[in-house]
């Protein structure tokens, strides 16, 4: 319950994080918006306005007394889905070009201008027509509705007319009849036989009779198809949502997908971006956040960058894993190791100036070059004993450079050299001998290895101090990078305590720091005397 408990505490951070990395996408939001204002903007000013009239007409069925019902309701008479059809249809269209005074060419486009539309449980057909203008709106319902209801009376009418046609086709014969029954009657004398030629008559004049009643009913007919109910009026405002509301809805549209495109820029993008992610990947705190990438002096001459530093100092000092024997190894996971070294010294100085006796060890042994960027200070008696390795490795024998840290006071440093095998040195005993001395009270040792992902060299130290500080910059760094240094880290036995982030350096600082480097040449090294001073006789005076 305590971890479930935990977890729905932790959504509102989560969420929070990834709402914070897709704002960091500010290109992408805001070119989003952008489009999506110029493309409201378009829409409104740049496309020509529309303008819709509707006219509405009342479909009836052909009855000869409207007002009488013979049994079957009006709606069951008409099909209103057939007549929405035939009132779109190309039939009525040409008519309606006729009366619009348009060509037979052009019944498709007028066609494409009507929607007709039938409201739920009515007989209304509803004509709306859309034109670039108020009254060619107007007309142009008015001209369909007008035209429907000619056709539906002439398609009527021309029923009725071949009806009655029929009818008379077929009362034509029967009147010939009768009349031949008529003179046979008169020339029949007979009782008998005069009978049957009666009932005969009889039998063809009620046949007579029904057909004209037919033909006189038929033509008594109301053929009128409707009636127009509404009639189509210019209209006196342009179709559509208006210029602010289009703009607006551009605006918002453009927002969402400039969102929606941070979003996958954030989830497809394999950096870190994030301290929450730094720390999350290497299961570490962040100690601190570079204000600015280190350039140019490897010791912070800007107050607020020092700050910093110290402030990191600070953290590690009150770290349990790291204040037992205080040593440190600082890295970064992939890169030059520039600001690595940055780092490094400054932790250095930082220590140095608590009144701990601080060494930094550079342990890049394959690009040394720390001792030529900082400033030598004179020194006295050696402060720290680098020996003399028993298996012919050549350091870290060799001299000791004391840096002047300005108003930090000043610190030892043991500079690289280049050696034929990395790996043999690092792991020698005097490596294990010179760390070693930072179990004296008053002490501690930094050390600056190579990146990890690049060397093993860093590796091989991991067991010889009591924690590692990981240096890198979050928006070059990938999540996977960080995870796989804390996995090699705790591989070896060893620990992150935590990560130290910067911005990138601009293009032109890098450039300077390579001329920097390649025109470094490292200090021959010299042997030291066998004679060493304990550690716990040093004054801070002495450094």
């Amino acid at each position: 319950m305590n971890e479930e408990a935990r977890g729905q505490q932790d959504e509102p951070e989560l969420l929070r994080d990834q709402v914070q990395q897709v704002l960091r996408h500010r290109v992408l939001v805001g070119s989003g918006l952008l489009a999506g204002l110029l493309a409201g903007s378009w829409f409104a000013f740049g496309s020509a306005p529309t303008y819709e009239s509707s006219s509405e007409v009342l479909v009836r069925a052909a009855t000869v007394n409207p007002y009488v019902s013979n049994g079957v309701a009006a709606d069951k008479q008409i099909n209103i889905g057939s007549e929405r059809q035939t009132a779109a249809g190309n039939a009525v269209a040409a008519r309606a070009a006729q009366k619009l005074g348009r060509g037979t060419s052009e019944v498709g486009e007028l066609q494409s201008h009507l929607q007709v539309t039938n409201p739920p449980n009515t007989l209304v057909l509803k004509f709306s027509y859309v034109a670039g203008n108020p009254r060619a709106a107007a007309e142009g319902a008015n001209a369909f509705a007008q035209a429907y209801l000619d056709y539906r009376e002439k398609q009527t009418a021309g029923t009725v007319a071949k009806m009655v046609q029929g009818y008379k086709a077929q009362l034509d014969p029967l009147a010939k009849q009768r009349d031949d029954l008529i003179k046979e009657i008169n020339r029949l004398q007979g009782d008998t036989e005069k009978s049957t030629v009666l009932a005969a008559q009889a039998n063809l004049l009620g046949q007579i009779t029904q057909l004209t009643n037919n033909i006189t009913e038929l033509k008594s007919l109301d053929t009128t198809a409707g009636y127009v109910t509404v009639t189509a009026e210019p209209p006196k405002k342009a179709e559509g949502l208006g210029t602010p509301l289009l703009i607006a809805l551009g605006g918002v549209l453009g927002l969402a997908v400039g969102l929606l495109g941070a979003w996958l820029r954030m989830i497809f993008d394999p950096s870190a971006r994030s301290a929450e992610t730094v720390a999350r990947a290497l299961r570490a705190p962040v100690l601190g956040v570079l204000p600015k990438a280190p350039d140019g002096p490897l010791l912070a001459a800007d107050d607020a960058l020092a700050e910093q530093y110290r402030s990191v100092a600070f953290r590690l000092a009150y770290d349990r894993h790291f204040a037992d024997r205080r040593r440190l190894l600082v890295v970064e996971p992939n890169g030059e190791g520039t600001t690595a070294g940055a780092v490094a010294v400054n932790l250095t100085a930082c220590f140095a100036e608590t009144g701990m006796s601080a060494l930094l060890v550079e342990a890049d042994l394959r690009r040394p070059g720390l001792a030529g960027r900082l400033p030598e200070a004179s020194r006295g008696r050696a402060a720290w004993a680098t020996g003399r390795s028993g298996d012919g490795t050549p350091w870290p024998a060799g001299r000791i450079v004391t840096v002047d840290a300005g108003e930090s006071g000043t610190f030892e440093l043991v500079p690289g050299t280049r050696v034929p095998h990395v790996a043999r040195t690092l792991t020698s005993p005097a490596t294990t001998r010179l760390l070693d001395q930072a179990d004296a009270p008053g002490t501690t040792v930094v050390v600056l290895a190579p990146p990890v992902l690049s060397y093993a060299d860093a590796l091989a130290l991991v067991d010889r101090v009591d924690g590692v500080v990981v240096v890198c910059d979050p928006r070059t760094t990938a999540r996977t990078a960080l995870e796989r240094v804390r996995e090699l880290i705790d591989g070896a036995g060893g620990q992150v305590l935590g990560a130290v982030l910067h911005p990138g350096a601009r293009r032109r600082g890098k450039k300077r720091r390579r001329a920097t480097k390649a025109a470094t040449v490292p200090a021959p090294s010299t042997p030291l005397h066998d004679e060493t001073v304990p550690l716990n006789t040093l004054s801070s005076g002495s450094r």
